[in-house]
């Protein structure tokens, strides 16, 4: 028997031809590996062709160039960049001062979506960097404006105002690859000292309104108890003129009566007579009702 092949010695030859067998298989698995990619849904692919832009993918199964063509992913689904206040991402509210100089923490949202991916990776090479250099140093600066033209009762009374404002200022310098969809002014919180001054003014107001609202009830109730009393003046007064009146008019009825009719006087002394003759009488004196006509 061969003493190689007691020993177990490989030829060179095969061991070779072994080698170049695996470097064929790894060549053929890393040809087909890198010769497709998928392109999730919301999000597009710039293709490029030796670091040049050639076109677009839409989402699904593509193929490509191995070790020619490159694919970057660029979401176009709603993205969300959120100046705020959270537990996890501490306090990013942005701090701005009112015309009158109060310091206000703003919290505000904008939420964006990619237009065309060709140009952001143009531009911006990521939408990362799109938001690092088109957004977010614009955002804080028009709100800041924008805050700077409210004192900070108008910031508070003209709220609607105010929001429209920040939008049109925010629309107005962010030009680019994407859409803006939403701007949302979350909150508006103005310093501990400035809060509890508006409290004590409001608080003021209110005891003044009220103290107004008791003067009036106060003045009012007093109207209604004197037109009372000159209603009862009133309606006193009347009831003795009426009486006079009458007591005029009946004495005038007896004047003209006694006027028209001497006897007068004798008839209404005979209709009240009981019958009864007096007991004591003057002397000389006649008889009542017994003068006789002639």
């Amino acid at each position: 028997m061969n003493d190689r092949a007691l020993t177990g010695y490989v030829q060179p030859n095969s061991f070779l031809r072994f080698i170049g067998m695996g470097i064929v298989v790894l060549a053929i698995v890393v040809f087909l590996w890198s010769s497709y990619y998928t392109v999730d849904q919301g999000e597009r692919a710039v293709i490029l062709h030796w670091g040049a832009v050639v076109g677009e993918s839409e989402p699904g199964l593509q193929f490509k160039y191995p070790f020619i063509t490159s694919v970057v992913h660029i979401p176009v689904r709603q993205q969300t960049i959120s100046w705020q206040k959270s537990a996890d991402r501490g306090d990013s509210r942005l701090e701005v001062y009112t015309k009158d100089q109060q310091p206000v923490f703003v919290s505000v949202s904008i939420i964006y979506h990619v237009t065309d991916v060709s140009d952001v990776y143009a531009h911006y090479a990521t939408r990362e960097g799109l938001e690092t250099n088109l957004i977010e140093p614009q955002v804080p600066q028009q709100v800041k404006n924008v805050f700077g033209q409210f004192t900070a009762i108008s910031a508070i009374q003209d709220r609607a105002q105010l929001d429209r404002e920040v939008q049109n200022a925010i629309r107005s310098v962010i030009h680019g690859p994407m859409s803006i969809d939403s701007i949302q002014l979350a909150d508006i919180e103005f310093s501990q000292a400035y809060e509890q001054a508006v409290e004590g003014r409001m608080q003021a107001i209110v005891a003044q309104q009220q103290a107004e609202a008791e003067k009036q009830k106060r003045i009012t109730n007093a109207d209604a108890a004197a037109y009372e009393v000159k209603a009862a003046a009133d309606a006193q007064a009347h009831q003795i003129q009426v009486q006079g009146q009458a007591e005029a008019s009946a004495i005038k009825a007896r004047g003209d009566a006694l006027k028209d009719n001497p006897q007068m006087p004798q008839l209404v002394a005979a209709e009240r007579w009981d019958g009864h003759l007096p007991t004591t009488m003057p002397p000389a004196g006649a008889l009542p009702f017994l003068s006789l006509a002639k």
